[in-house]
């Protein structure tokens, strides 16, 4: 087990090695930690809000248009139905690109000064990206990786919470202060990323392994390891000013960083290769194909549990033909008969609630801190502490949850519940502030809103089976758009420009006396997040309903099927 390897068996240990699991989860890893760029919106949206004279209303549009792009994700998810994983990835990678391209185009001067509509075109592109990679890596993984979804899921959506941080320490040591360049960063960087690793990422044979859960805690600690030097150089900086050579010492050690499940991945492909060539009779022997070591494609070869097996062939009926049937819970639902059951649309509620206020929450915050009075710098270190503790919540609840499922039998959904009370307590900080208070709001809904999304894609992937993942767990977050549209829109930016006219009123000035219209006083946000509150505590009731219409199911062994399939490979 601890053996080493002989210079001639180096080469095959390497091809082996960037054609196994092990590595695939890795380059996961680095997709996912640049595909959180729109969660940076509230670093750079006040240059765009500046440059084009944008009023809220318009801004809160454009966040509104981001938010639409990155979770309207069913085109990705049919996409990948159809087509391997690298063009999946490759077209990521274009939308990423073109999209953030052509906004850092606009701000800089270098284009004519697009139309609105034309703006919200540019950041819906670039946003949609997201879901490429999400598709590309996340459900990949999750195949991969099937009796660990939890876990793998806080893994890979955490590395997306951290994502902002690491970027604004990349483009700080880059580009200094200047904004502008973080949008042109968010667009090269993230698309180079999944070329790189285009070839790196697809579905492979589950193969059993002794110890799997360890393993995934080691990663673990890899994340929050990073996770606790980001948050430690965030406040340092406000505290000291860097200076160029500092900020580059700073990103230099957080792409070491980054990297370091690396080393994690080249062991435990070393264990595999030392039980292929020196086999120890042990029953959990791990067994590949000798010709390519972990690999067969899904699209091939792959039976994914809850597949038809060889020899057991069906004539399948058409998926209109089938939408009234209803498989039992954790078998393979279509598309048609997952979307139309009553589980569904309760988690869409719950979705629509939840998501939908805390990226209204995230989506201001850079404004909220303004009409607060907190300096420029103190404003970017609230959005890096959410980017911070959205990974922890993304961690903690895919890791949490999935000990309490296997231990306690505790549904999934009564975690959501409670993540959700979580969330309140942020927004009454918000709507009542007091000094300091905006610190604590930003850590309770950077988390929280971290929390969630691992929930409901876990969630998913029990009910409904694996087979059309895809596009379920891409149609399961279509709420969250809807919900910030209705919530940060409609009301957030519409009650903060009432607002902000009120104070100009009082001042003997109208809305062509100021080039941006802005609101500074506790008051400003009051009311919108007084009515968040209450949407996110109904949302907390509502998947109440989940956990009871599922509790049965999970006191079950859910990942039976999985260990059976597994160990007959």
């Amino acid at each position: 087990m601890g053996r080493g390897i002989k210079g001639s068996e180096l080469l095959p240990f390497t091809l082996q090695f960037l054609r196994g699991r092990w590595f695939a989860l890795f380059a996961s890893f680095l997709i996912m930690a640049g595909a959180g760029a729109t969660y940076l919106f509230g670093t750079y949206s006040k240059e765009i809000k500046a440059t084009l004279d944008y009023d809220q209303t318009t801004l809160n549009l454009l966040g509104f248009s981001k938010d639409l792009g990155a979770n309207v994700g069913v085109f990705s998810g049919l996409i990948a139905e159809v087509t391997p994983t690298w063009f999946v990835l490759l077209v990521g990678a274009a939308l990423n690109f073109g999209g953030y391209f052509m906004i850092w185009l606009a701000v800089t001067g270098r284009i004519a000064k697009p139309k609105v509509w034309q703006m919200c075109i540019y950041i819906c592109i670039g946003a949609n990206s997201q879901n490429f990679a999400n598709t590309g890596a996340l459900v990949t993984s999750v195949k991969n990786f099937p009796e660990s979804r939890g876990s793998m899921l806080g893994l890979l959506k955490g590395y997306t919470g951290l994502s902002g941080a690491v970027m604004t320490q990349i483009y700080l040591a880059v580009y200094g202060n200047d904004s502008k360049s973080l949008i042109l960063l968010i667009g090269w960087l993230p698309a180079a990323i999944s070329v790189i690793f285009v070839y790196t990422i697809r579905t492979m044979k589950p193969v059993r392994h002794p110890n799997e859960v360890r393993v995934f805690y080691q990663f673990l600690g890899a994340s929050i390891l990073l996770a606790v030097f980001l948050m430690l150089i965030t406040l340092t900086e406000k505290l000291v000013t860097f200076s160029k050579a500092a900020y580059a010492g700073a990103a230099t050690l957080i792409c070491f960083l980054v990297f370091s499940p690396l080393f994690i991945s080249v062991r435990e492909e070393l264990l595999i290769w030392n039980m292929q060539k020196h086999p120890i009779g042990s029953p959990m022997e791990i067994t590949v194909d000798k010709s390519t070591p972990e690999i067969l494609e899904s699209k091939q070869v792959v039976s994914m549990p809850g597949s038809p097996k060889q020899g057991d062939e069906k004539v399948e009926k058409s998926c209109f033909l089938t939408i009234c049937d209803r498989p039992e819970r954790g078998e393979d639902y279509t598309i048609l008969q997952a979307l139309t059951s009553l589980d569904m649309w309760v988690l869409f509620l719950a979705t629509f609630c939840g998501l939908g206020a805390s990226l209204t929450a995230v989506d201001n915050l850079g404004q909220i801190g303004e009409s607060l009075g907190y300096p420029n710098k103190t404003v970017t270190s609230f959005v890096s502490l959410v980017s911070i503790w959205n990974f922890f919540g993304r961690v903690f609840s895919g890791f949490v949850s999935e000990t309490l499922i296997v231990k306690y039998k505790v549904p999934r959904p009564l975690m959501m519940t409670l993540v959700l009370l979580l969330a309140c307590i942020g927004y009454v900080l918000v709507a009542f502030p007091m000094p300091g208070s905006l610190y604590v709001a930003s850590i309770i809904i950077g988390f929280s809103f971290g929390a969630q999304l691992p929930l409901i894609f876990a969630i998913i992937s029990e009910l409904f089976g694996l087979k059309y993942y895809s596009t379920l767990f891409n149609c399961g977050q279509l709420a969250s758009p809807l919900g910030s549209y209705i919530f940060n829109v409609k009301l957030t930016g519409f009650l903060y420009d009432r607002e902000a006219m009120k104070d100009l009123a009082k001042k003997g000035l109208t809305r062509s006396s100021v080039k941006a219209l802005t609101c500074i006083g506790s008051h400003c946000y009051r009311l919108p997040f007084i009515i968040l509150t209450f949407v996110t505590f109904f949302g907390a009731l509502t998947s109440l309903i989940l956990v009871v219409r599922t509790r049965n199911y999970y006191r079950s062994d859910i990942y039976k099927k999985f260990r059976e399939n597994a160990e007959s490979l």
